[in-house]
């Protein structure tokens, strides 16, 4: 027995592989799981997909999802998860900044940029069915990839973590029953200097107590930098040093019982990413290079080590009844120096440690017939996420004054979900689910201001401290229930329709702001209780300070899938509208304790200040526009993407002053992350191509992507990103066989310079009527990477 998510894509991934890339570049048609791989028909272009426990084609299926095969990854070069962005609509995956391997996510508008203890993420990243409850480590490189599927919309009726704003799912590649090796060797500009080798051993075969796999794959990713440090000689900017390796164990006793125990493991050793400075200061110009920096903080060293393992089971029970278990456990740490203001002045030096560990359950009971296909299931997870760091000000007020944050909060929740697919007739479905979350989230904060580096960064033990904005460790518990449904109907009247209806409501839950500080927190509710600087607020006070709600949405949406001349012509379009409610807006304050204009401290805190309305379109497509054009068996081929979101709050609420009523600002609030319009575009020419005296298969294509002004922030800022076209190129050749792969790629072929994220302490704040933090002045940007070129040879055994 092959898995339930797995048992047809085994013997059909290199089918999957010879079909044309296009054909499965992102569909708005992807089912609530989408957990199977796009799948060949035998004779036909239809994609099947098992995506809601039975056989059927992705065209049918009625919600929207994107789904790439890693051999179709490989095809267009790419590299890690940021790539994926800009061959899907409406989706945001970027590096976070100051960081290596953090990420970003956001899908439809809805994501979390601030990547502390306490925030829980908008977008699902998911290892093999584990979802990873923090962005740190969770920027993955493609190797050893059997797919990537990104689910937008609400997520949680059919697995896991309740996701509100969409998913992403990266699935390994599952082992064969013949013995397997492979190595692919890539080398290109900037140093660039890959080899990932992998393995695949059937260690028993229909022995007495079943079959037996073992396999894994090893990757060195390395890297010069894009920039340098001006001020440590030798550190590049922008390097990469990662060593990563994954190891899996699949054991088959009978027909119908299946286990797979697997590990991975991340080792990053890369430089610090340190951001470009806008801003002239005197002896300090604005640099020409955007990748070169001044950053004067090179401690902490910078260290990523994470670490995974998982054990995942299943019985067939009946012909009707399978049952299901996820166990997964995961463990990182992070240590960055973060240099805010990119001078070797300390002014905003901020050196940070992030620890995080997880331990997950989960357990589904499916069910498949003829009419009814569906599922129940129960999922726990039990988090801890922990960071602490210092905020040095020497500049601003002298050698010595730290101000230091301390988050630890644990994450307890348990959910139960379900899903029924029935088929009223051949041709109409209904489709229901719901699920009931309870979120418990307990957090201990403390904020003070101390003479020099903690202990943690080297500073005597005990600390010597000046004073603080939470005195004493805070320490709060608060639990958070919902219960969210989703529904659906489909009507496929031919087989070149599909037309489909859906509601979803998604929730997140709340938590306690772990930079926050229960004295000097702006008021922003207009009761007079922020702003407390003599004394130490009662409990409740001090409890509101910190607390934030859980935020919801609510999200109808409409589709049209359809394919025509055999496959030869797939459109699809999807139009969505949500209710966003609650917003969680994250923020940090300057404080000025003693009214002189500028900012002895800072506090953050977060809100759920805001709503707002979203709506839009997602298109996408592929047509063979021409075959045997010269009579040689070559072909055509385009494919297409469109996204289109208007995203406006409708209540933005500013932080009060004199203890006035606080101002609704929806009209100067804007979406972060979220650009307008987003376009991908792929022209591809393949013919059977003989080489080095073997058959195969060549293809060349020429790609654009396209993304329309992005904001950093909640409020406009120079560094925004205004729109910009990104062009890439590739050439590949693979033999029949499938054993000996030559590519060539070029990335960011017109050297585009673009933001992708950055500081800003200068611009007018008004969510937060602050007042300036840092006496050198903030503004600091992170680049996309620039133009690259790369060969890779792969070589199969």
């Amino acid at each position: 027995m092959k898995p339930v998510y797995g048992r047809i894509a085994r013997n059909a991934v290199h089918k999957a592989a010879l079909f044309a890339f296009c054909s499965s570049l992102p569909l708005t048609a992807g089912a609530a799981l989408a957990q199977e791989s796009p799948v060949i028909e035998e004779g036909s272009d239809v994609i099947i997909v098992s995506a809601r426990r039975r056989d059927e084609s992705l065209q049918d299926v009625p919600i929207a999802v994107s789904a790439f095969t890693g051999d179709q990854l490989k095809t267009i070069g790419v590299v890690d998860l940021t790539d994926i962005e800009a061959i899907t609509p409406n989706v945001t995956l970027e590096t976070s900044r100051g960081a290596n391997n953090t990420i970003t996510a956001f899908i439809r508008g809805v994501g979390q940029q601030d990547p502390v203890a306490g925030f829980e993420s908008g977008v699902g990243i998911y290892v093999d069915d584990i979802y990873l409850n923090r962005p740190q480590a969770a920027l993955l490189d493609v190797y050893d990839v059997e797919r990537i599927e990104v689910l937008r919309g609400p997520q949680g009726t059919l697995y896991g973590r309740n996701t509100i704003g969409g998913a992403v799912k990266y699935v390994t590649r599952e082992l064969t029953n013949e013995p397997e090796a492979s190595l692919r060797l890539t080398g290109g500009t900037f140093g660039q200097f890959d080899v990932v080798a992998g393995f695949g051993l059937p260690v028993l075969q229909d022995s007495a107590i079943g079959d037996l796999q073992i396999g894994g794959t090893i990757g060195y990713f390395r890297r010069n930098g894009f920039g340098a440090n001006l001020n440590i000689d030798g550190l590049d900017n922008y390097n990469k040093d990662i060593l990563a390796g994954r190891l899996a164990l699949e054991w088959e006793p009978s027909d119908r019982i299946w286990f797979r125990v697997a590990g991975d493991w991340t080792d990053d050793n890369s430089n610090p990413r340190q951001g470009h400075r806008l801003l002239d200061f005197p002896g300090f110009p604005v640099l020409d290079n955007v990748f070169d920096t001044r950053a004067g903080l090179n401690t902490p060293e910078q260290s990523v080590v994470a670490r995974g393992v998982s054990v995942v089971s299943e019985w067939q029970a009946t012909d009707n009844i399978t049952f299901k278990n996820i166990l997964g456990y995961r463990y990182d740490r992070s240590e960055s120096p973060i240099d805010f203001d990119s001078l070797p002045l300390v002014d905003l030096d901020v050196p940070v440690i992030y620890e995080n560990e997880q331990f997950s359950e989960e357990f589904q009971v499916l069910y498949e017939s003829d009419r009814l296909n569906g599922l129940v299931g129960f999922y726990y997870l039990n988090a801890n996420a922990f960071n602490e760091f210092d905020v040095l000000l020497f500049e601003q007020f002298g050698p010595g004054v730290n101000s230091y944050s301390f988050g630890d909060v644990d994450t307890k929740t348990w959910s139960v979900f379900g899903n029924l697919t029935y088929d009223l007739t051949d041709t109409v479905a209904l489709e229901f689910g719901g699920r009931y979350t309870s979120d418990e989230r307990s957090s201990t904060v403390w904020r003070q201001l101390r003479f020099g580096s903690s202990p943690s960064f080297g500073g005597p033990n005990p600390p010597i401290v000046l004073g603080g904005l939470t005195p004493i460790p805070f320490e709060g518990s608060e639990t958070f229930t919902e219960f969210d449904p989703r529904a659906s109907i489909s009507w496929s009247p031919t087989d070149e329709y599909t037309l489909y209806f859906s509601y979803a409501e998604g929730f997140k839950g709340g938590g306690f702001d772990p930079r926050g500080g229960t004295v000097g927190v702006p008021d922003v509710d207009g009761d007079g209780e922020g702003l407390l600087f003599n004394g130490v607020p009662d409990f409740d006070d001090e409890f509101a300070t910190l607390l934030f709600e859980p935020e919801e949405i609510a999200t109808y949406e409409v589709g049209i899938k359809t394919s025509f001349y055999n496959g030869r012509w797939v459109n699809n379009l999807a139009a969505f509208y949500s209710d966003y409610e609650n917003v969680q807006i994250p923020g940090s304050a300057g404080v000025d304790f003693d009214n002189d204009g500028v900012a002895d401290d800072f506090n953050g805190f977060t809100t759920n200040a805001a709503a707002a309305t979203l709506f839009g379109i997602e298109v996408d497509g592929y047509a063979t526009l021409a075959e045997d054009m010269f009579h040689s068996g070559d072909s055509l081929t385009y494919n297409y993407t469109l996204g289109y979101i208007n995203a406006e709050f409708d209540e933005f609420l500013g932080a009060s002053v004199d203890n006035m009523p606080p101002e609704d600002i929806s009209d100067q609030a804007v979406f972060q992350n979220t650009p307008a319009i987003t376009a991908y575009s792929m022209l591809t020419y393949a013919k059977p191509m003989s080489l080095l005296g073997r058959d195969g298969d060549a293809s060349i294509f020429g790609s654009f992507s396209y993304r329309s002004e992005t904001h950093q922030f909640n409020f406009e800022s120079p560094i925004d990103q205004p729109g910009f076209v990104l062009l890439n190129a590739g050439l590949n050749w693979a033999t029949n066989d499938g054993r000996l792969q030559l590519s060539v790629h070029g990335t960011n072929l017109l050297d585009k310079e673009y933001i992708v994220a950055g500081y800003d302490f200068v611009s007018n704040q008004q969510a937060f009527a602050s007042t300036p933090l840092g006496s050198t002045g903030v503004l600091t940007a992170f680049f996309g990477n620039p133009r690259q070129v790369f060969g890779t040879v792969e070589v199969a055994f």
